[in-house]
This record gives C-alpha cells, sequence and structure tokens, in this order.
C-alpha cells in the first residue's frame, strides 16, 4: 500500500491516543483500543518518526524507538488537540444521545477513530467517512483483529475532492429526520474558511431534523510570528508531513458561517477553558495549545 501524507499524520493522532492510553497518568481520553487497531508496526513506525524528528526520509522500521526519548516532544507537540478534542466531543455526542434516543453520529474523516467498537449504545447509528484507501486500511486491520463490525456502523468511502458528502451519505442510509451529531474534527487547519463553509452548507442541506456539529479550529493568530515557539513548530511538522495549515479563522468568522446557514453557537472552549477543563495540574508536560478552540454548534429542526 502506497502511503499518504494523510493516514500519516491520522495515525500520529492515533499514536498519542494509543500512548496515553497505555502509559498516560490521570488520562484525559481512554482509547484503549487505539494501540490495537494501530498494530505493533505501526505503533513502532511513529514512535520511530517522532525519534527522528518527523523526518520520512529517515525511518527504519527494524529499529525500535525508546519511548522516554519522544515524551517530552509527544506530550508538548502532538499528544494535546488529538486527547482533548475526543473527550469534548464524545461527551457532547453522548449528551446528544440521550436526549434524542435514536441519532445518527457521522464522523468526517474519522482515520482510525474507534467510538464505534467502544460504544454500547446500538440506537447510535454511525457513519464513518474517510478516502477509501483509508476506510480500506482500517478494515484490513479490523479483519485482521477478527473484530466483529457492529451492525449500526456504516464506513462510508469518499474523495472529500470529487464526491458528493450528502449524495454518498444518502446512498449510505443516512436519515435526515433523524437527529444527527457531526464531528469534523481535526479538518479545519488545513482549509481555507471558503471551503470549510462549504462543509457547514452541506451539512445544513442534509437534515432536516436537529442537529449539531461539534469541530476544533485554529484561530486567527495562528501564524503570527509572536505566537507560541509550538504553534510555529506544530505547523512546521504537519507541513514536513506534507499538510500545510494554512491560516486561522477568528470567531466572528466562525460565528458568521454557522449563522449564516442557520447553527447557534451552544458550547465555545477556548485555549483557557481548554486548558482548566482538561490539563490543569498535569506534570507530564500536556498543556492546552494557545491557539486551539473547541466548537459545539446546533440548529432546530427544519420547518
Amino acid at each position: 500500500m502506497i502511503e499518504t501524507q494523510e493516514s500519516i499524520t491520522a495515525k500520529l493522532c492515533s499514536f498519542a491516543r494509543a500512548c496515553h492510553s497505555n502509559v498516560g497518568r490521570k488520562k484525559i481520553f481512554d482509547d484503549y483500543l487505539a494501540y490495537d487497531l494501530m498494530g505493533k508496526q505501526e505503533f513502532e513506525k511513529i514512535g520511530h518518526l517522532i525519534q527522528n524528528d518527523f523526518d520520512l526520509r529517515n525511518t527504519d522500521e527494524n529499529e525500535d524507538f525508546e519511548t522516554e526519548r519522544i515524551f517530552s516532544e509527544l506530550n508538548r507537540y502532538i499528544a494535546p488537540i488529538p486527547l482533548s478534542r475526543i473527550a469534548f466531543a464524545e461527551q457532547k455526542l453522548l449528551e446528544f444521545a440521550e436526549k434524542y434516543k435514536k441519532c445518527q453520529y457521522v464522523i468526517c474523516g474519522a482515520g482510525m477513530d474507534t467510538f464505534a467498537f467502544r460504544n454500547d449504545n446500538a440506537n447510535i447509528k454511525i457513519f464513518e467517512l474517510d478516502h477509501p484507501d483509508t476506510g480500506r486500511y482500517k478494515r484490513e486491520r479490523i479483519q485482521e483483529l477478527e473484530w466483529n463490525i457492529p451492525k449500526n456502523l456504516v464506513f462510508v468511502p469518499i474523495d472529500f475532492s470529487k464526491d458528493d458528502m450528502n449524495e454518498e451519505l444518502l446512498k449510505a442510509g443516512f436519515n435526515p429526520d433523524i437527529p444527527s451529531f457531526f464531528a469534523i474534527l481535526g479538518v479545519s487547519y488545513y482549509l481555507t474558511l471558503p471551503v470549510f463553509e462549504q462543509t457547514i452548507k452541506k451539512i445544513s442541506e442534509l437534515c432536516r431534523a436537529e442537529g449539531k456539529i461539534v469541530f476544533d479550529y485554529p484561530d486567527e493568530t495562528t501564524l503570527r510570528e509572536k505566537n507560541a515557539e509550538r504553534v510555529h513548530t506544530l505547523a512546521d511538522i504537519t507541513e514536513k508531513l506534507g499538510e500545510k495549515m494554512l491560516h486561522g479563522y477568528s470567531f466572528a468568522e466562525v460565528n458568521s458561517v454557522l449563522d449564516k446557514y442557520g447553527f447557534e453557537i451552544e458550547d465555545h472552549e477556548t485555549p483557557q477553558m481548554i486548558q482548566k477543563h482538561y490539563f490543569d495540574g498535569r506534570d507530564d508536560g500536556i498543556k492546552a495549545f494557545e491557539n486551539i478552540h473547541f466548537m459545539l454548534a446546533y440548529r432546530e429542526e427544519s420547518q
């Protein structure tokens, strides 16, 4: 299989969740299936990538990485965002599912997400949207692990650059009249605001029942020269791996896009709030990123 840069960054997030689950103290989020889904070979490969300064040209799959050598860099640059945003998103999803009983959960760019295999609520129908190559790799791993695919899980192969998200979801059995929760995590960093707006527009056109969207976004300070060192370092890392962060959005821009398509902000977690809710009191170097926000928005049933 030809490895895409996109799948590498997804695996970095999985690696962070797996490491935190296996050896982290005071769990922010326990993705206890992350390591199994990755497998030892991919886990070792990503660990070695971090150990070698994220240099894709300098990796040796036969060489083990040293956990202690990468911990500081992992906790400083990689772990904070995926750990806190999945904790935030899944808590909001479970509250949504409790309120509406029967609902749909759409994961845009699912990557190596394990929710469907940790979930015990059969009333949540889960749609995992991802590039055909990434989805194929994940299904192969599931088969190797001999996991049973839940009846309420639907894989939706999609090339977002070519395919219509709404058409693919409807073909896969999505019901616009059932309350739906959309997760768009780790995506906005690489999209201009107009492109991100199109995703919000598509969701607004698709849903007739109550709907919510959860997403994270970098703010307008992201590429300023005087921003924190690690903000620029993370941007350098992702660019080195083939995904360049374009810029950040201001709160006013985000609010304007949501309002345009009938969504109201229900919860906005600023960097300071994320620090307080997920990281205060830790001594392992994991702290909220200075430029990252979480957003939960809702729209009432269409008339």
